[in-house]
Parts: structure tokens; sequence; C-alpha cells
């Protein structure tokens, strides 16, 4: 085999050469494109890493809520029980007095015509018993100095007892 012409090798090492330049220059692409996809996936990983935080504390804080939300729940429950308890007791009670509020009522009605006969023996009081008189000397014009109330049953009796006003309350 022969040796190949002087301008062949030439041209055979420029193309090595132009090869050897080209494999250099995209091994440095590719150095480039490593860092920037290792730098990119730290990136990724460090904003991953973050977003899972954030969302345990988003669920954290989401149970905190939920357990307060439930004791407030409970304490909720509580209070309408115990209210529902102070009602029942309070119609209970209602229902007891409620007899006592008719009585009231009722004395309430009838206090105004027993407080004009309470004015009216007040009155009788204040002027007193008449003078005593002699039963076979009656006041000229007038009814016997005897007093009685008709009932009918005082009427039948043979003698009649002077009435003397008085209070008995």
């Amino acid at each position: 085999m022969s040796a190949p012409p002087p301008l062949q090798i030439r041209e055979a090492n420029a193309h090595l050469a132009a090869v050897h330049r080209r494999a250099a220059e995209l091994e440095a692409r590719l150095d480039a494109a490593e860092r920037t996809v290792r730098t990119q996936a730290e990136r990724l990983a460090r904003h991953d890493q973050q977003l899972r935080a954030a969302l345990d504390e988003l669920g954290r804080a989401k149970d905190r809520e939920i357990a307060a939300l439930q004791e407030q729940l409970l304490t909720s429950e509580a209070t309408v029980q115990s209210l529902q308890a102070a009602v029942c007791q309070r119609d209970k009670l209602i229902r007891q007095l409620q007899p006592r509020a008719e009585l009231l009522q009722d004395i309430c009605r009838r206090r105004p015509p027993l407080a004009g006969l309470m004015a009216t023996l007040a009155e009788a009081e204040r002027l007193g018993p008449l003078p005593a008189s002699d039963p076979s000397h009656p006041l000229p014009g007038g009814p016997s100095s005897h007093l009685a109330n008709s009932t009918g049953e005082e009427e039948d009796r043979d003698h009649l007892q002077p009435t003397v006003f008085g209070t008995t309350v």
C-alpha cells in the first residue's frame, strides 16, 4: 500500500482537528447542559421540598382547625343540653306556679270591693257603738236600737244582740 499524498493527509488532519474542536465544543455544551439540568433538578427538589413542607403544614393546620371545631361542637352541644334542661326546669316551675298566679289574679280582681268593705268597716268602727237605750223606750220615729243581720236565721231569735262594729281582721 502506498502512502496517501500529503494534501490528503493535511485535509484529513484538518478534518480531524475540526472534528476534535466540534467534539470539544459539544462536550463543553454537554457539561453546560448537565450543570443546567443539575441546577434545575436541585431547584425543583428544593421547590418540591418547600411544597411538601407547606402541604404538611396545611394538613396540620386543617387537623388543628378540625379539632378546635369538634371541641367547639361538643361545647355547643353541652350548652344546648344545659339550656334544654333549664327550659324543662323552668317549664316545670311555671306549671307549679300557674295555680298560684291564677289565685293572685283572682285576689287582685276582688281587691277593690274588699278595700271598699274595709273602708266602710273602718268608718263604722270610727263611729263607735250606739248609746245604750232602754228597750221599753225606743227612739222616736226610728228603728230599734238593736241592729241585727237579716239572714233569716237571726229573725227567728227572741232577743237580738246589739251590734258593735269592730274589725276582726
